[in-house]
């Protein structure tokens, strides 16, 4: 499934992020920015522990919050690490919404192009997958309708339930105003 919004495609595809040929992947962190599992435990695993260093060396940061750090092995350029959840463990709608768009901006400072983005909390944080969907696909449509350098998004999916969430909300996607 994909749409445009101005001059930018936004795709969603199966796959596995740290494989993905884009400039920036994103990273559901903790706001102390450690790499453990779910995808920020295979970034470090593919890109190697430097990617860890480097981000653990720019916390902690506010929950909903992002940072830029490189990318080590990967094939992007960089990882942005957006801090969806506290040291309490739990996300929450908000942090997803502050997070995305965190995120979003990150990509416009280092002047990216294409970026790719996980299902934020969805594995190991637990939240709903269609909710999830909805906040990150408007916060990603309202970003897309100003200036931004960004010429591809792509949510990567590691699930059928999270691809069709996310494929039927991009459907939708033209009805969002802000």
């Amino acid at each position: 499934m994909e749409r445009t919004i101005g001059r930018t495609i936004i795709r969603v595809e199966r796959g596995d992020i740290t494989t993905m040929a884009v400039d920036a992947i994103v990273n559901a962190a903790n706001n102390h920015l450690w790499m453990g599992g779910g995808v920020a435990g295979a970034i470090k695993r593919v890109g190697g522990a430097e990617i860890e260093r480097e981000a653990v060396g720019k916390g902690p940061i506010e929950p909903g919050e992002a940072v830029v750090t490189g990318a080590g092995r990967l094939r992007c350029r960089y990882v942005i690490h957006a801090a969806t959840m506290g040291q309490d463990l739990v996300t929450s709608a908000d942090l997803i919404r502050r997070a995305t768009r965190s995120s979003l901006r990150r990509a416009d400072d280092v002047q990216v192009a294409s970026i790719a983005f996980p299902a934020l909390r969805t594995g190991v944080g637990e939240f709903p997958v269609r909710e999830a969907a909805q906040i990150m696909v408007d916060e990603i449509a309202v970003h897309l309708r100003g200036t931004t350098p960004l010429r591809t998004v792509v949510l990567v999916l590691q699930t059928d339930d999270a691809e069709q969430a996310f494929g039927e909300v991009l459907k939708n996607v033209e009805s969002v105003e802000r």
